[in-house]
C-alpha cells in the first residue's frame, strides 16, 4: 500500500486539525467524510478537496477504498464506532477521550483482535514538538526518576456549552476535556507507571457563566448557556506503584485571576516545564541551571502537534510502525479518569489492587 485513504468521521471543530495535516502529507489521499450534518460534511469537503460525502457510518465501514478513519465525534459515540470500525478492518486515530468510561473503553479492546490493524489514540501532546523534545533529555537520564507532576489548565469562563456541558454526549466535564490530556503527557513523560491509589473531588458552583459579558470564549457549534450537567472544577491526586505521584486540577468555571495551563515534572537529577513553556532546571558544578532549548515551538502548537500525531499514523499505518500512543495507553488514561470521578462520587480513595 503506498496511499492511505482516509475518511473523516465528525466534521466538528477538531476534524480541521485532522483535515489538514492528512491534506498536507502526501502518502495520504483524503477519499471520504460523515457528519449527522449533511451540510457541514459538504462544506468540509469543498475546503479540503474530499470527494465523497457519506450518508452514513456504516457506509463508511462498509466501503472498501477506505482503508482508515479517523473518529472525531461526540464522545459517547466513541465506543461504538471504534468497535464497527475494527470490525471491518480499518485502521483507527480516535480522538480523545477514547470513550466515555473504562467499561466501553474495554470494549474496544475486545474487538482489537488484528495485530496489524493500527488503533492510535489522539493524545496529540505527546506529538507536540516541546514534548518530543523533553522526552529525548528524560529518556537520557537529565532529570533522573521522575517521583512527582503536575498538571493545571484553569478557565475563568470556558464552558464550550452544547455536548460539552450535556455529561450524556460528553461523559463529564473539563476534567475528561482538559485534563485527559495533561494526565496523559505527565503520564507518558513519567514512563507510564501503573497507578496504585486515586483520590478525587469535582466541583459544581458556578455553572456555565454564560451571563459574563465583554469576555470572549470558545463556544461549541451546538452552544446553549440553558443545560450544563458538569463538573466546572477537577482536582486529583494520583499515585503510582513505584511511589510517584501526579497532581491534576482543571476548570471550565473558576474565580481566577486569568486562565492558566502549567506542566511540571520534578525528578531525582532535575525537573522540567512543558507548559507554559519548555525549561529544563538542573544542578551542575554546585549551581542551579535553567536550560531554555532553542527550538521553533517552546510552547504547543497545535497545528503542528496534530500534523505530527497524523504523520505517525500514517507511517505506523503504511510502514507497520509501532504507535507512540496505542490503544493500551488509552485504556489506562480511561481508567484514572474513571478513578477521579469514582472517587469524587464516594468521597473515598480508590486503591487498585497492588498484586495487578
Amino acid at each position: 500500500m503506498d496511499v492511505l485513504k482516509v475518511a473523516v468521521i465528525g466534521t466538528g471543530m477538531i476534524s480541521d486539525f485532522h483535515l489538514q495535516a492528512y491534506k498536507q502529507n502526501n502518502r495520504v489521499k483524503l477519499y471520504g467524510v460523515y457528519d449527522l450534518s449533511g451540510g457541514r460534511a459538504a462544506e468540509k469537503a469543498a475546503r479540503y478537496g474530499v470527494g465523497k460525502v457519506y450518508r452514513s457510518v456504516d457506509e463508511v465501514f462498509a466501503d472498501p477504498e477506505v482503508d482508515a478513519v479517523s473518529i472525531c465525534t461526540w464522545n459517547h459515540t466513541h465506543a461504538e464506532l471504534g468497535v464497527k470500525a475494527l470490525e471491518n478492518g480499518k485502521h483507527v486515530l480516535m480522538e480523545k477521550p477514547l470513550a466515555m468510561t473504562y467499561p466501553d473503553a474495554l470494549r474496544i479492546r475486545e474487538a482489537a483482535k488484528e495485530p496489524a490493524i493500527v488503533f492510535q489514540v489522539g493524545f496529540v501532546r505527546r506529538f507536540a514538538a516541546g514534548t518530543r523534545v523533553l522526552k529525548t533529555f528524560i529518556d537520557d537520564g537529565l532529570l533522573g526518576e521522575i517521583y512527582y507532576a503536575k498538571g493545571t489548565h484553569l478557565r475563568r469562563v470556558g464552558n464550550p456549552g452544547g455536548w460539552f456541558a450535556d455529561r450524556s454526549r460528553s461523559g463529564g466535564g473539563p476534567l475528561i476535556d482538559l485534563g485527559v490530556h495533561l494526565l496523559d503527557v505527565c503520564w507518558y513523560l513519567m514512563g507510564k507507571p501503573e497507578v496504585a491509589r486515586i483520590k478525587g473531588v469535582t466541583f459544581s458552583e458556578l455553572g456555565n457563566r454564560g451571563n459574563v459579558e465583554a469576555l470572549s470564549f470558545y463556544k461549541a457549534a451546538d452552544y446553549s448557556a440553558d443545560r450544563n450537567d458538569v463538573e466546572d472544577l477537577a482536582a486529583a491526586m494520583i499515585t503510582f506503584k513505584n511511589g510517584a505521584t501526579l497532581m491534576l486540577d482543571v476548570s471550565f468555571s473558576l474565580h481566577a485571576k486569568k486562565d492558566e495551563t502549567g506542566i511540571r515534572l520534578y525528578g531525582k537529577k532535575g525537573g522540567a516545564e512543558l507548559e507554559p513553556e519548555l525549561v529544563l532546571m538542573t544542578e551542575q558544578n554546585h549551581t542551579i541551571l535553567n536550560i531554555h532549548p532553542q527550538i521553533d515551538h517552546l510552547t504547543i502548537d497545535f497545528d503542528e502537534a496534530f500534523g505530527a500525531e497524523i504523520d505517525h499514523f500514517v507511517a505506523c499505518c503504511l510502514d507497520g510502525k509501532k504507535s507512540e500512543a496505542p490503544l493500551e495507553d488509552g485504556l489506562e488514561v480511561m481508567k484514572m479518569l474513571d478513578g477521579v470521578y469514582e472517587s469524587s462520587k464516594t468521597g473515598r480513595e480508590v486503591v487498585y489492587d497492588q498484586a495487578e
